[in-house]
């Protein structure tokens, strides 16, 4: 079940206005690029900014979401129509033979179930054709970026065109590891109304998760760092023999 930041309507409509700098797309992109990917599926696409991108590139990309506010949302942007839309479990992918299999931001780590995560894994291993590659991103638990998951450090107000003035924070609610749950909290200026969405993370360890990749036929081609975030997070690229 999709979080309410993705899943409710109100939140899913001004989820990409709260978060404006998708630097860290760049690296995917580059990936893309340097490995002439010409059809991607994008698990966990959310409101389509990713796969638009891609798209604009005149990449074939097919994006999957299990939240419908915010396929919906993608699917009301310009140049939608280039993109084929899913909401759904990637765990059941229609038939598909991809360059390149995505998951980028937290899409990885929302993935909090470990038979599910293992179902993923296989899904995405078998729409890519052989010698396509899977990349995604995680934190770096030995980081404890939770510990910055405060109202002090994350308090802020956004005008947004067509929802007024809207407040958010972050607050975190429980640390138990591997878990992380946090909620964020908005309130609209507009009305007075008040949302909140609880949201929890796996933070799994690097050889976890190269063990896990490895069970299911992957070869681990790179772990590398993220860009934008030095130290931060591993980017695993794996290739489908």
């Amino acid at each position: 079940m999709a979080d309410d930041c993705f899943g409710h309507p109100r939140l899913a409509g001004i989820y990409d206005a709260l978060d404006p700098d998708r630097s860290d797309l760049d690296a995917y992109l580059r990936i893309a690029r340097d490995l002439g990917a010409r059809r991607v599926l994008d698990i966990g696409c959310g409101t389509g900014v990713f796969a638009l991108l891609l798209a604009g590139r005149g990449v074939d990309v097919v994006g999957i979401d299990p939240a419908r506010a915010s396929v919906d949302v993608a699917r009301a942007k310009p140049g939608s129509a280039r993109v084929s839309w899913i909401c759904g479990d990637a765990t059941a992918l229609p038939p598909l033979r991809v360059d390149l299999t995505t998951m980028t931001a937290n899409a990885a780590q929302e993935i909090v179930d470990p038979d599910t995560w293992q179902k993923k894994l296989q899904g995405a291993c078998e729409a890519l054709r052989p010698g396509g590659r899977l990349v995604f991103e995680t934190r770096d638990p030995a980081r404890r970026a939770w510990e910055e998951w405060t109202r002090e450090h994350s308090y802020r107000v956004t005008r947004i065109p067509g929802a007024g003035t809207v407040e958010s924070w972050v607050q975190l609610i429980d640390v138990s590891r591997p878990l992380v749950t946090f909620r964020w909290t908005y309130v609209f200026a507009a009305d007075g109304q008040v949302l909140t969405s609880d949201s929890t993370l796996r933070f799994r360890e690097r050889d976890e998760v190269e063990t896990d990749l490895v069970a299911h036929g992957y070869v681990v081609h790179d772990v590398r760092d993220a860009p934008d975030r030095p130290g931060r997070e591993f980017v695993f690229l794996a290739r489908r023999p």
